[in-house]
């Protein structure tokens, strides 16, 4: 007999969450008298018809919006597939997400075009964009008839357009990618460490000792967890600005930092970091 158990679990009133084995990554809804929220989609059409299915097994009521947290292709490739499965819902995001998704897709249909042995290649590549229809810049609104949720740009960190999701009535934040807990938070090529544990500082004040937090990837936490990959980030980096205004060349400040990850993980980080400095913060090495 097949599982009918719903794969979507209740961490607070009417605010299910999924999450799904390949990238750990997590779907939200969020229930009002008007309907259902998600926020973001999955990383194919192939997977995010999987989480259609497993929408409509809760039947906790009609998909009436979507919001994607950033503008990573893990977070948003379903958009297409959920606007065909629920109809021509509005889609959430901030302008700057919304402005550089194609990009940021162009250079994942690329990286996984010269794959041709990796076994989710053809799926991801079969993938349709469908981009964010409502934008905004710093903060919004969203009726759910019987329940406000808020939209918040708290700063730059994983990528320069994150949002935040709070629930107020539930006590939930939705952190994207700003918060994980399946692995240390990804720095990428498009991140800003310098910023992030400041950024990280406004989503903790969003915060009560009794929050429920759910991360772009990995097992719901709760506000202590984040303090504590804030503070980690924070080490990484003020290490950064340290080496830096020691004279420490960007190609050796990997050997020469005490970071609180393993420093593989850190390239792009410190590579970041050094050319966000302001010049009034880096000591150039005697010659």
């Amino acid at each position: 007999m097949p599982d009918l158990t719903p794969r979507f679990q209740e961490v607070a009133p009417r605010v299910w969450v999924a999450h799904y084995d390949w990238m750990h990554v997590n779907i939200t809804l969020i229930g009002g008298s008007d309907g259902l929220l998600m926020v973001d989609t999955h990383g194919s059409a192939a997977q995010a018809r999987v989480v259609a299915d497993d929408v409509r097994r809760l039947g906790a009521g009609p998909l009436t919006g979507l919001v994607n947290t950033h503008e990573h292709w893990d977070h948003h490739f379903g958009n297409a597939t959920m606007v065909e499965q629920f109809g021509d819902v509005p889609i959430h995001a901030t302008e700057w997400a919304r402005d550089h998704i194609e990009e940021s897709a162009g250079r994942t249909f690329e990286s996984y075009g010269q794959q041709p042995d990796h076994p989710r290649r053809e799926e991801i590549l079969a993938t349709t964009l469908h981009l964010p229809t409502h934008t905004f810049s710093s903060a919004v609104q969203l009726d759910l008839g019987d329940r406000a949720v808020e939209l918040i740009h708290p700063g730059r960190g994983h990528t320069a357009g994150d949002l935040v999701v709070r629930i107020p009535d539930a006590d939930v934040v939705l952190g994207g990618d700003l918060v994980e807990e399946s692995d240390p938070p990804f720095i990428g090529d498009d991140s800003w460490p310098l910023e992030w544990p400041t950024t990280l500082d406004l989503v903790i004040g969003l915060m009560t000792d009794a929050t429920v937090v759910v991360p772009g990837h990995g097992q719901v936490v709760d506000k202590d967890f984040v303090q504590d990959q804030r503070i980690e980030l924070g080490v990484i980096a003020e290490t950064i600005r340290d080496l830096a205004s020691r004279g420490v060349p960007q190609s050796q400040a990997l050997a020469q930092g005490e970071w609180p990850w393993d420093p593989e993980r850190l390239e792009s980080a410190v590579r970041l970091g050094y050319e966000h400095l302001p010049r009034s913060q880096k000591r150039l090495p005697l010659i």
